[in-house]
């Protein structure tokens, strides 16, 4: 029961706190009107973008049968995930955060693609001379965090044989 505890406020953290970022950005700030919006030039910027696909613009061909397609797929490792974690006794509290991390993520960009048909992102990053053309949100960044945090505490709490 416990681990189920912190899978959904990892989960409900990460979905509150990037459907919050892109309702205060592209709507409040008007960057869906304004297109870019330079925060700390090149480090930070907003630029909108909408992604039908998945990362990077992938398989983002607008077609209605794959928002579906990814909207199922979502819900599925979600459910998964939720499975794996909520039912291992081993798993600690940093990979059950991790796991709501990863949840809350998707399940931030799966209110997205049913609310507009496609994601909304707008975080644009570039360093060091190089010029990063995408864009990403919030959702994508606890995605990443939640993935790499399952990946290194995962056999923390194992006992050595």
């Amino acid at each position: 029961m416990a681990a189920a505890r912190m899978i959904f406020w990892g989960a409900f953290w990460a979905f509150l706190l990037d459907q919050a970022s892109k309702y205060l950005v592209i709507h409040w700030m008007g960057l869906s009107r304004r297109l870019s919006i330079d925060v700390l030039p090149p480090l930070l910027n907003f630029r909108y973008g909408e992604n039908t696909g998945i990362n990077f613009g992938l398989f983002g061909d607008g077609a209605e049968s794959a928002r579906w397609l990814l909207i199922g797929l979502s819900l599925a490792i979600c459910l998964a995930l939720m499975l794996w974690i909520g039912r291992g006794r081993d798993k600690g509290t940093l990979m059950q955060i991790s796991a709501g991390l990863v949840i809350g993520g998707a399940l931030g960009n799966v209110a997205d693609r049913l609310l507009y048909g496609y994601v909304l992102d707008f975080l644009n990053m570039s360093c060091c001379g190089v010029n990063n053309p995408y864009v990403f949100n919030l959702a994508d960044v606890f995605i990443f965090a939640g993935a790499a945090g399952l990946i290194l505490f995962e056999g923390r709490l194992k006992k050595p044989a």
